[in-house]
């Protein structure tokens, strides 16, 4: 006679699932503090160990964070930025419904150095509008973005508004600039003083910096990027399509 054997989780992951339920249906919010290790045990029945099974699982998972000697919190929900397509801060935020913003930090005309001449392929010095921007997402410092545009392309793109509008729509809409495509490299960098001040998080906590070459339908590159996102609130994704056979 054959028996179906019955796979029974583990009381450690049946109480961190049902904690992760309980985050991710909105019952436990972002900054929620959990009960103690002592008042989780006894409330279901466990050791603590038990617990600190489950509390290890969901920090393992990004969902919790442990503050010394104060207790774990509920964290906020990891967003999600695509690099295999070209999307904008604002319309990627929107889509997650966050409220977009922005505050500029620093708009300036300038001369192309080396980098930007070999970028944008035009000579070196020739006028290029710097812009520094700290990007928020429903209020809270999400990134810094440093983005460069020759003003051969955009004539008086500084007399937009920077702050309120999407640099993006901006480009189609006043511009007749639709990108079709960027390069765009990913390296792992930590904060230094003044970005950590900008972004609300400590000195030399951990960003993604993510360097960008965009091009429009004509084949030009019309935009320049070092952004840098809080390693805290992103992650990145790319959506793989098999090979050609």
């Amino acid at each position: 006679m054959n028996k179906t054997a019955i796979h029974v989780q583990p009381r450690y992951l049946q109480i961190a699932n049902h904690i992760a339920e309980n985050i991710r249906s909105g019952e436990l919010g972002a900054g929620d503090q959990l009960p103690t290790e002592r008042q989780l045990a006894e409330e279901l029945g466990v050791s603590r160990m038990t617990v600190r099974q489950a509390l290890g699982v969901l920090t393992e998972q990004g969902l919790i964070k442990s503050q010394h000697g104060i207790g774990n919190f509920v964290t906020r929900p990891m967003l999600e930025q695509p690099v295999d397509i070209l999307v904008g801060f604002s319309d990627n935020m929107l889509k997650k419904g966050i409220q977009p913003s922005a505050r500029l930090l620093d708009l300036k005309a300038t001369g192309a150095d080396q980098l930007l001449a070999n970028e944008f392929q035009i000579p070196l010095g020739e006028p290029v509008f710097a812009i520094r921007r700290l990007r928020l997402a429903d209020k809270m410092p999400a990134a810094l973005e440093y983005s460069y545009f020759p003003q051969r392309y955009v004539p008086g793109l500084d007399q937009h508004e920077l702050e309120r509008r999407s640099i993006y729509a901006i480009l189609a809409e006043e511009y007749n600039i639709v990108l079709a495509g960027a390069v765009q490299t990913l390296e792992p960098v930590v904060a230094l003083a003044y970005q950590a001040k900008l972004l609300e998080i400590p000195a030399g906590a951990p960003l993604m910096l993510v360097t960008r070459s965009s091009s429009d339908t004509r084949q030009r590159v019309v935009e320049f990027a070092k952004d840098l996102y809080r390693g805290d609130c992103f992650r990145f994704v790319s959506h793989s399509k098999p090979p050609l056979e």
